[in-house]
């Protein structure tokens, strides 16, 4: 199986029940994928065994095709993979400006990260009004924008995130999804997207990829998924 990143034959278990069986699936740069699924269908263990805090109980992922077993998850992050989870982490005592500085610190230097922390504040302007405020004073959609915007500062090639729109406005969602989708585009990075918000993630997606209890149901074009009203109905709720 070729591709930037990739997932053999994934299995994984915790106390010897397995919550992924055999999963293979595979992401080109500058793929957008919705990771797709009811609670329970595994899609967070996938993104915690890609983050390096799970392990496999058979089968690997590769980033190029080098199988990332013996790579700890802060030396993942060092090879270009960025991790945005669920529940909008930033450092609650930190103000914004500090949390981005934090998520620059060891991609730029001097001008270079002044400069990239500017583009940051660009792209989400709510953000430049409340750069002294500290994480815990944040609405959540802010708090969304900031842990998007520190990963975004570290230059992924592979960025996950799991849940993005939970309890956001719609206004925002699609604030944060454009905000994908361009990124994707213009840079080539890799975007594995784990959402139950079905329509507003394959409606930046390329291809959507469907869990059901721990196996791979499907994998196709997002709009084909999206036109699919029996794979709908059986799996995605709507």
């Amino acid at each position: 199986m070729t591709g930037a990143l990739a997932f053999e034959q994934l299995t994984v278990g915790y106390g010897g029940e397995p919550v992924l069986h055999a999963v293979s699936f595979a992401l080109k740069p500058g793929d957008v994928v919705a990771l797709l699924g009811a609670n329970g269908a595994g899609k967070t263990t996938l993104l915690r065994t890609l983050a390096g805090f799970v392990r496999p109980t058979s089968g690997r992922v590769t980033l190029d095709g080098a199988d990332l077993a013996r790579v700890h998850p802060e030396n993942r992050a060092r090879l270009g993979i960025a991790q945005v989870p669920e529940g909008r982490s930033v450092v609650a005592e930190l103000t914004v400006d500090e949390n981005l500085r934090l998520g620059a610190l060891w991609r730029y230097r001097g001008r270079g990260r002044e400069a990239a922390i500017a583009e940051i504040y660009e792209l989400f302007e709510p953000l430049s009004r409340r750069r002294a405020a500290d994480g815990h004073q944040l609405s959540g959609g802010e708090r969304q924008m900031l842990a998007l915007g520190r990963a975004l500062l570290a230059r992924p090639r592979v960025l996950t995130l799991d849940e993005p729109s939970l309890g956001l406005a719609p206004l925002v969602v699609a604030q944060l999804m454009g905000t994908l989708r361009d990124a994707a585009a213009q840079g080539g990075m890799t975007v594995l997207l784990a959402e139950q918000n079905v329509t507003s993630a394959l409606s930046i997606a390329d291809r959507g990829v469907v869990l059901d209890l721990g196996r791979l149901v499907a994998d196709d074009a997002a709009s084909a998924l999206a036109d699919d009203t029996a794979l709908r109905h059986a799996y995605l709720g709507f």
